[in-house]
């Protein structure tokens, strides 16, 4: 990834960025701590919406899953720049990962099932943030409101 495509994904200036980082992992570092303080912000506000839920943690995860590409400068696309740019940046993003699932599993009534929402939430966000999605906005919307309505499974 270029500093280019970096400054444009960012929506910082390419000089701005050649500022503030010394190289592109520095970039790609504040941009995987700024995602993990978006979905941090994200969770607490899904939380603190007054609605309870029977999986908390897999309805905040599918909550995040659909902000990420509903906001217009998401920056969940510096996950898929680390990936390429540099794996061992994600090891972080791992290790959180594996905890979110050892959450979900603990609070799952039917733990197949929190993980066919879990991974069909995460599959509808990768597809869209990848540009491969032909589904319309209003019914991935759709989708997104029937995998957090805990009446429906």
């Amino acid at each position: 990834m270029t500093f280019d495509a970096l400054a444009r994904e960012s929506g910082i200036s390419k000089g701005g960025l050649l500022h503030q980082f010394r190289n592109k992992l520095g970039v790609l570092r504040a941009l995987l701590d700024r995602q993990r303080e978006q979905f941090e912000q994200i969770a607490h506000e899904h939380l603190a919406g007054g609605t309870a839920r029977t999986e908390p943690v897999l309805s905040t995860q599918i909550a995040i899953f659909r902000e990420s590409i509903n906001q217009p400068d998401s920056v969940a696309r510096a996950v898929l720049a680390a990936l390429i740019e540099s794996p061992a940046l994600l090891d972080d993003l791992k290790i959180h990962d594996a905890v979110k699932m050892e959450k979900l599993q603990a609070e799952a009534r039917d733990l197949e099932l929190s993980l066919l929402r879990y991974f069909a939430a995460s599959g509808i966000a990768f597809s869209t943030l990848l540009g491969l999605s032909a589904v319309p906005d209003e019914l991935r919307n759709r989708l997104f409101d029937r995998l957090l309505d805990d009446t429906k499974w």
